[in-house]
């Protein structure tokens, strides 16, 4: 099952690919909806490597959730693999500069079941297909004003 968004951001493309590589304001924001975050590797800088796990409730459960980095090309793209409880998630990230001042943010999300329980739940989100397309649209043209609000407190 797959879910792709893209969002024109008004700011330069470095600038996006810092914003979006700010792992530990992304890790605040999963902590502040209630997720358990922690990196589990010893990496300095980004890069292909960087690994987290990740505690969080979805669907009534609480899931457990592996993050690594298979992809690191600034400012251009990310690629990240996760795995939790028989689904694998692939997530690409990539930033087009459009112009000096304009950048497409794109993102495509892949899940893969992998055990039963794992093809039960891709299944039912499937029938809810068009409701969450429409949530993962909405989320990200959310996430791409931020960032856009966030380029411009910077300058």
């Amino acid at each position: 099952m797959k879910f792709s968004s893209k969002e024109d951001i008004e700011a330069p493309i470095e600038q996006v690919f810092a914003l979006v590589s700010d792992f530990e304001t992304l890790e605040r924001a999963a902590l502040r909806r209630g997720a358990e975050v922690q990196r589990t590797d010893n990496m300095r800088k980004p890069g292909i490597g960087m690994s987290w796990s990740a505690s969080f409730m979805a669907r009534g459960r609480q899931r457990q959730l592996e993050i690594r980095m298979t992809e690191y090309d600034p400012p251009n793209n990310m690629r990240f693999h996760s795995v939790a409880q028989g689904l694998e998630t692939d997530m690409k990230v990539e930033m087009l500069a459009l112009s000096r001042g304009r950048t497409r943010l794109s993102v495509e999300l892949e899940l893969k079941p992998r055990s039963i329980s794992a093809r039960l739940l891709v299944q039912s989100l499937k029938l809810a297909r068009t409701n969450l397309n429409k949530k993962f649209h909405l989320r990200m043209a959310d996430y791409a004003r931020d960032l856009e609000d966030r380029a411009k407190r910077l300058g």
